[in-house]
């Protein structure tokens, strides 16, 4: 008898699993999405950009994407500090996922 396969999100062999764990939670891809499609954006216009997003929420959630290497966050030594957020390389490898995903979900609604 074949022996059942079990999925667990704590597991870091299963590929399926890593990639879950990195975009995981409510904002992360609407972020990653307002990056997509208007390129560097600085804190306050992605803030504007992802409605109903917190302050404390968007930091967060660009900090995990930032140690993730999905985002790249520059500052500049400037008075007022400006800030910029882009995606990585490895960022925009998610992007054809997104778009299957896009697809999928119109699907859904028909």
């Amino acid at each position: 008898m074949k022996d059942k396969i079990i999925f667990s999100i704590e597991n870091d062999l299963c590929p399926v699993a890593s990639a879950l764990k990195v975009i995981e939670g409510k904002w992360k891809l609407p972020i990653i999405w307002v990056l997509c499609q208007n390129g560097t954006l600085r804190y306050n216009e992605l803030k504007k950009s992802v409605v109903g997003i917190t302050n404390m929420m968007l930091t967060s959630s660009l900090k995990e994407l930032e140690e993730s290497g999905l985002i790249k966050r520059v500052q500049f030594n400037e008075i007022p500090p400006r800030v910029e957020y882009s995606l990585t390389k490895a960022g925009e490898k998610l992007l054809p996922v997104l778009d299957e995903l896009a697809k999928w979900g119109e699907e859904l609604i028909k």
